[in-house]
């Protein structure tokens, strides 16, 4: 009995892909004008024919979509998906290690494949998504997954991603009025503050410089016991190979990474960004794309207007900024297209909104080539709905992860099932 139930896990993993063609639906590829009664062909997981008279191959299941619209799945640019399931219970957090600096962590490898925020996000047509941990200085190498799979590698788009980097920031502490009373709370002056940030940027500098150090003894014959797993991790961020992940918020501290980046030669996305209008033209000069976090905030000041999240967007693609969207939690990930579709009303064209979610998340990424648009060889993460996927009113009815139609069943709609149901 034994035998025989492994022989058919075996037959299940080894299954072939589905070849699915979804018939006469409107399909916005975005590398384009959106194809009216068109049809895509997904087949061995990847996109195998995009247009109008596609013919199915013998067995494949043809989905009938007249009347439905065809887009590329949503991309959470910035997450935690998988690595949290309840912020206030510390056992379902996997966020980082106690060390400030760990570059050799990953990410994916740490993923939950059974978090319930998975399919709630899935529901609202986010089919993959950045997930990475974010305790620490260098918390460790992002991963880039697909919201559905049976373990961390049925999900893996790519393994060791971007190089996350929690940057300082020059912070004066004052005293509130209730403060005053506590002897153990000081005030700390601007030069104070300020030798406290250049004590922690040197030692990232300390970090680069041994991994370059590092790097130079292992061209001259290191010896397999001294390999450092640190510092061999850092290798590929150090020339530019892969992208590093900066977290900053003020205008000062954007500049100051930029300048940073810039004479490390380090290839830098700008994460978070909450005053990135006030240096856009710096932005645009050295090509620095954003993540954006989630537009439906507060205002970061409390003398800036009411409308400066909102806003932003706007100002960055008048700026000619690359940017995306961003959850940057795992609860919220289903809220995606809302955060993009807050910002049209301010200045955002609504093109770029649907851009942001799916086409600029994965070429600032470097995966342009396998995610995004709807197109020949890319991997076939689609979304079949009735409507706009910016509004609010529209329903899902259709997902597929690397070409398999997956369930838009969730936690969310068990229970609201359950309780409508209630007598």
């Amino acid at each position: 009995m034994i035998r025989l139930l492994v022989l058919l896990s075996l037959a299940t993993i080894a299954a072939p892909a589905q070849t699915i063609l979804i018939r006469d639906a409107t399909v916005h590829t975005l590398a384009g004008e959106p194809l009216e009664k068109a049809s895509v062909l997904l087949q061995d997981g990847k996109i195998a024919g995009v247009g109008r008279g596609l013919k199915a191959p013998k067995g494949a299941q043809v989905i009938r979509a007249d009347g439905l619209h065809l887009y590329p799945g949503l991309f959470d640019a910035f997450s935690i998906l998988g690595l949290a399931e309840i912020s206030a219970v510390d056992v379902t957090r996997d966020l980082g290690e106690k060390s400030g600096f760990n570059p050799q962590l990953e990410s994916l490898i740490a993923v939950n494949p059974e978090s319930e925020h998975l399919p709630v996000a899935r529901a609202n047509g986010v089919t993959h998504a950045v997930t990475a941990m974010t305790s620490g200085v260098i918390a460790g190498q992002a991963g880039v997954i697909h919201l559905d799979g049976w373990t961390w590698e049925d999900m893996a788009i790519e393994r060791s991603g971007p190089l996350y980097v929690s940057w300082p920031e020059i912070r004066v502490h004052t005293l509130g009025p209730g403060d005053k009373a506590d002897p153990k709370k000081r005030p700390t002056t601007f030069q104070q503050a300020k030798e406290k940030y250049e004590k922690e940027v040197a030692a990232i500098t300390d970090w680069l410089d041994a991994a370059r150090q590092y790097e130079a003894a292992k061209k001259a014959g290191l010896e397999p016991g001294e390999i450092d797993r640190r510092l061999e991790a850092l290798l590929p961020y150090l020339h530019g190979e892969r992208p590093l992940l900066v977290r900053a918020s003020r205008a000062r501290a954007i500049r100051n990474a930029v300048e940073y980046c810039g004479e490390q030669g380090l290839k830098m996305i700008l994460l978070g960004g909450e005053e990135s209008g006030e240096v856009k033209e710096l932005l645009a000069e050295k090509k620095i794309p954003v993540i954006l976090g989630p537009t439906q905030s507060l205002p970061r000041r409390e003398d800036d207007a009411y409308d400066s999240v909102y806003a932003l967007p706007g100002e960055l693609s008048a700026a000619g900024v690359k940017f995306a969207f961003a959850t940057f939690t795992a609860s919220d990930s289903r809220t995606l297209p809302y955060e993009a579709a807050a910002a049209v009303p301010f200045g955002l064209p609504k093109e770029q909104a649907l851009e942001a979610i799916t086409r600029n998340p994965a070429e600032i990424l470097g995966l342009g080539d396998k995610l995004g648009t709807i197109e020949e060889g890319k991997i076939a993460n689609l979304i079949l709905t009735d409507g706009d996927p910016l509004e609010i009113t529209t329903q899902i009815r259709g997902l597929f992860i690397q070409g398999k139609e997956v369930s838009t069943e969730n936690k969310h709609q068990r229970l609201y099932e359950k309780y409508r149901g209630r007598p």
